[in-house]
């Protein structure tokens, strides 16, 4: 750890080469991961980082440097070479640093990091038994736990000096069917803001029995149809079409620069007026939740779409000196090894008022995306392609059989106003979030939503 001479030291020399504000991060990172394969153990590691990065502005002009040493001369060497790099600015004075305000975000009773690889692996053999007793067609099984605490502490030249500790948990549990040459795999993966006492309340052996029966149900299903039809996406991770279609759209790391079909949309409608999405990390024991950003700002229950009218956007401390706006409390960073940037956290469609019932009730024909998996999306244009892991066709108002195969291709701001029922049934996800400032962890989710018009790619043609 930084003596507090040395933070002062480090932050004086930054300023000197008349930057406006000087920070340093600080961060401890431990952590326990245990991953099996076919019920053999082929991953048991657990170690600790410690790391120190430091950040210089001047107006939009950025420079930024990193180091896992410790040493004060490597450090002041760094912040020289950083000093010299940076564009002189009219510079900004010093202020004090203020008392370390420290906080704890985890509600934890029992410290996964206690716990040994053993008991790790003991949780997990009981969905891997499953899984390999199942049902001759699930050829593949894989699941891992793993576990985190975080240190972080940001002190700058404005005076903040905030700490904050946090320890997340999360389980993955993935069955693979097969029939003939073809494959089908099925996921969960939940993870919480928790201690061990979560996944002692999670139901894995009745969700590990939905994954097989899913992954089966799938490798025998026919394939999609293609065309423009109403599709209908389930609650939870199907909010993921909307965290990258037009979640990164609202990030002012591309608004900033004017690089997303999002800017300087403000109070404009860009969305149907039955969508409603926020982007709020600090939802208790939620994946994606904090209370102080790697900025150092507290953190926000932002409002980003309401009634189908955009009301903010996602800013950072660089955004904001681009945009002539305030920072939101959205800036985050894998690790010390990244700068900060801007970044969602347990973002969603809000919950309407239909049920997941009457939508499907509602819906002569179309396709039901009950699972989403991977895509793309180009945030600049909106453009996006996504995986259905798990799909049915909709017939007469009801699900009727299963189809494997389809794809969700479209532009966020197309999908966004063709959405014309939203559910009451909201439901949050675990998932990770790459960017420019590394992978983060962040919640995305929906209730049940129908989107009128939307292209399926598949095979066969109805």
């Amino acid at each position: 750890m930084l003596s507090d001479r040395l933070i002062s030291d480090i932050i004086d020399c930054g300023m000197q080469s008349g930057a406006d504000l000087a920070e340093v991060f600080i961060e401890d990172f431990k952590y326990q991961n245990v991953g099996m394969l076919n019920g053999r153990v082929m991953k048991a590691d657990s170690g600790f980082d410690t790391g120190y990065g430091i950040r210089l502005m001047s107006g939009t002009n950025v420079v930024y440097v990193y180091s896992n040493d410790s040493d004060e001369e490597v450090l002041m060497n760094l912040t020289r070479e950083a000093a010299s790099a940076i564009k002189k600015g009219d510079g900004a004075k010093i202020k004090e640093i203020e008392d370390l305000c420290r906080t704890t975000l985890s509600d934890i009773k029992k410290h996964p990091l206690d716990l040994s690889k053993q008991e790790f692996v003991d949780y997990l053999k009981q969905a891997s038994s499953i899984m390999e007793n199942y049902d001759p067609a699930i050829t593949q099984s894989t699941c891992s736990l793993k576990t985190s605490t975080r240190i972080a502490r940001i002190i700058n030249s404005n005076g903040l000096n905030k700490e904050e500790e946090s320890t997340r948990i999360r389980l993955a549990i993935e069955a693979i069917a097969t029939k003939g040459n073809e494959k089908q795999s099925q996921r969960l993966a939940p993870g919480t803001l928790r201690g061990f006492e979560f996944l002692n309340e999670y139901p894995l052996l009745d969700k590990t029995r939905e994954c097989c029966d899913k992954a089966i149900r799938m490798v025998n299903a026919g394939y999609a149809p293609s065309g423009k039809m109403p599709v209908v996406i389930n609650n939870g991770f199907g909010g993921v079409i909307f965290h990258e279609a037009c979640g990164h759209a609202l990030e002012s790391t591309s608004v900033g620069i004017k690089n997303s079909y999002l800017t300087d949309k403000l109070g404009q409608q860009i969305a149907s007026p039955v969508v409603s999405a926020r982007d709020n990390a600090r939802i208790k024991g939620e994946w994606g939740s904090y209370a102080t950003d790697d900025e150092g700002h507290e953190s926000s229950d932002l409002l980003l779409i309401e009634n189908g009218i955009l009301k903010n956007y996602l800013i950072d401390e660089l955004g904001a000196r681009r945009m002539n706006s305030k920072a939101t409390g959205c800036s985050r960073r894998e690790s010390f090894a990244y700068a900060p940037t801007s970044r969602m956290s347990n973002t969603y469609i809000c919950a309407g008022n239909d049920t997941h019932d009457d939508i499907i009730a509602d819906t002569e024909y179309g396709l039901y995306a009950a699972s989403m998996g991977g895509g793309s999306v180009d945030p600049a244009t909106g453009e996006f392609n996504f995986a259905v892991d798990e799909g049915y066709m909709i017939r007469n108002g009801k699900i009727a059989e299963p189809v494997r195969g389809a794809t969700l291709i479209g532009k966020g701001g197309e999908v966004l106003m063709n959405i014309d029922k939203v559910g009451n049934d909201l439901e949050l996800s675990a998932g990770m979030c790459g960017s420019l400032s590394g992978n983060v962890p962040v919640t995305v989710g929906q209730p049940t939503i129908r989107v009128s018009s939307i292209i399926v790619g598949g095979r066969d043609a109805e």
